[in-house]
């Protein structure tokens, strides 16, 4: 078993497939999600399959968690229950079946039976752009509005589908203060632990976001591939998907094809307007952000720091694995040109999926 001890920096650093595929089991189990462990632990099973989807398993040259190797063809294997291709692995993802050799036993086969169909999937990260993460998120703005304005636009990489780029239609109650439409049928309401944030009334005056393969929520074929990186255990976040995606439907999310950093960079040099806090927003994105244009990213922030100001705010919001704990951080930084310099500010801890939310800022 991958050491539970060892440290997150290294952790994403796993190049070993049996220790990346058995970290990754083990944080499903964690999260409650035991099917979803018995599915990945099956990989193991492929080790002398001559099927292409396994050799390109075992040939794996990157980082496994960083890459989400195990996550990326597990949900080409949930797709086949979700589409009704092949629906055996339910019972493993329902509970239905515990004995993990009959599991090994059933990823062999469909993996050699579908292979063709279960090859591209390993070829991207999942995108789920998890709608859960908004409490994050949205507990930041409430946070930020009384410092800087209650006026925001809205920056946001990794968008994926645009879900979280939708974020001022739902309706949010964060340890019982509320904020967004009350009749929204996106409810996000997670378990809230410690003091309730501040009970500030944000105004996202725009919202927008970027994906270097955007993903159309309204396309039956593109929500289904979304619900198949969901862990089938997590039926709320099945249904926060279908939220989405009549939301989507009644007005369309503005993403545009682009990369973080090429857009952070256009973004940032178009004129703001006065009094309304210019926020570049991302949750648990920046993993994926090649190194490259990470410090593109940081570099354009710096210098757009420097010319912040009380009438022209900038902040950055950033729900993120810490490396050095693998805790999931809600931290912020913002420049207002006198009092706030940019100093971090670690708000919360929170559920990856969003499940509950724990707000350490006094």
């Amino acid at each position: 078993m991958a050491d539970k001890g060892k440290q997150s920096g290294a952790i994403m650093d796993i190049s070993s497939i049996a220790e990346g595929v058995e970290w990754q089991a083990h944080h499903a189990e964690q999260a409650g999600a035991t099917g979803t462990a018995m599915v990945v632990r099956a990989l193991m099973a492929l080790e002398d399959s001559d099927a292409a989807t396994a050799r390109r398993i075992f040939s794996w040259t990157g980082p496994i968690i960083k890459d989400a190797m195990p996550l990326r063809i597990n949900g080409g294997l949930h797709n086949l229950v979700l589409t009704g291709e092949d629906t055996r692995l339910g019972d493993v993802y329902g509970g239905r079946v515990r004995d993990q050799a009959v599991a090994d036993a059933l990823v062999r086969e469909l993996v050699e039976t579908y292979d063709t169909r279960l090859l591209p999937w390993l070829d991207g990260p999942p995108q789920t752009n998890e709608a859960g993460r908004s409490a994050s998120l949205m507990a930041g703005l409430l946070w930020l509005a009384g410092r800087a304005g209650p006026k925001f636009e809205m920056l946001e990489i990794g968008s994926s589908a645009g879900i979280n780029t939708m974020m001022e239609r739902y309706f949010f109650d964060l340890g019982g203060v509320q904020a967004g439409p009350p009749e929204s049928p996106m409810r996000i309401v997670p378990e809230w632990r410690g003091d309730p944030p501040p009970a500030t009334s944000p105004e996202i005056v725009s919202i927008r976001g970027c994906d270097i393969a955007p993903v159309d929520p309204t396309d039956p074929e593109a929500a289904l591939r979304l619900k198949s990186y969901v862990w089938p255990e997590a039926t709320e976040r099945m249904g926060r998907i279908d939220a989405a995606v009549q939301l989507a439907s009644e007005r369309a999310p503005d993403v545009t094809a682009q990369d973080a950093g090429s857009f952070v960079a256009d973004a940032l040099q178009r004129p703001q307007q006065a009094n309304v806090m210019r926020v570049l927003f991302h949750s648990i994105v920046w993993q994926y952000v090649p190194a490259d244009q990470q410090q593109a990213i940081e570099a354009a922030m710096e210098t757009a720091a420097k010319g912040a100001s009380a009438e022209m705010p900038l902040a950055w919001l950033s729900l993120e694995t810490n490396r050095e704990t693998f805790r999931h951080e809600l931290v912020v930084r913002y420049w207002n040109g006198s009092d706030a310099q940019g100093e971090p500010h670690l708000l919360a801890c929170a559920h990856p999926h969003g499940a509950w939310v724990e707000w350490l800022e006094g």
